[in-house]
């Protein structure tokens, strides 16, 4: 992925990984288009910001479908696609009370990105130079008992990531995955302030000096990701899975 030069569209853009990113892309010359449910946020965003605005709710098909039909007549020029809304829930599968929320974070983490692939398939293929960015999580690779749900969609990301690169391959198409680890975000309660995760900064910086140094990488991970993706090639899986499950706070906090 070229880091310079893009029209972006980036869903999840007015808070947390996806604003740090959509400000850094659009120092880099990138014209940015972030997308969101909030209308104040995205107004205010805008202000501060100069960047192009969408409202959208990643969970609903049919805003999914409005909204980019509007970010293709508005900016013809989008060629690249970062389908990264996400929520995080603590779930107890001990119980049914955990249903409405697993199935909300399969609707938001899953369904979501496939229906913006879905939107964005034709005219990305239009383009010369285009990509999908995915956001996957370690947590695909290594998982975090209270969060079951969050874990598998992030999973599937990581595998309909793969899958695609297949089928894209001989387009104009690029399908590049970022994995992060735990960062300091308004993902879960207390994220922000937990000492244990990434400092949001030093985890956007990383990721796209990775990016600009390695332009043809299938995946985009920071050195803090590694002790949760490489658990089983490593042979300590185990003791990866019980590290961060006696670590993590969320996990204590749900004990």
């Amino acid at each position: 992925m070229n880091t310079y030069g893009n029209t972006i569209f980036l869903p999840g853009g007015t808070r947390g990984i996806g604003l740090a990113l959509a400000i850094r892309l659009q120092a880099r010359g990138n014209t940015v288009i972030i997308g969101g449910r909030d209308a104040t946020a995205l107004d205010a965003l805008a202000a501060e910001h100069g960047f192009g605005t969408v409202r959208v709710d990643t969970s609903d098909p049919a805003s999914i479908a409005s909204a980019s039909a509007e970010v293709i007549e508005r900016f013809p020029a989008v060629n690249v696609l970062v389908p990264m809304a996400g929520i995080m829930r603590a779930e107890d599968w001990r119980t049914p009370g955990f249903l409405a929320d697993a199935e909300a974070v399969v609707t938001t983490n899953l369904l979501g990105p496939i229906r913006l692939i879905a939107a964005f398939t034709e005219h990305l293929q239009s383009r010369a130079d285009a990509t999908i960015l995915t956001v996957s999580s370690g947590l695909a690779f290594t998982p975090l008992g209270v969060t079951p749900s969050y874990n598998a969609s992030k999973a599937a990301v990581h595998m309909l990531s793969e899958s695609i690169r297949l089928q894209f391959a001989g387009t104009s198409v690029s399908v590049v995955e970022l994995v992060p680890p735990s960062v300091q975000t308004e993902l879960m309660p207390g994220q922000d302030t937990n000492p244990l995760a990434m400092p949001l900064d030093e985890f956007v910086d990383e990721a796209l000096a990775l990016l600009e140094s390695r332009p043809d990488a299938h995946e985009i991970q920071v050195e803090r990701v590694k002790f949760l993706r490489y658990g089983e090639v490593r042979g300590d899986y185990a003791e990866v899975v019980a590290a961060l499950n006696t670590t993590d706070p969320h996990a204590a906090a749900a004990s």
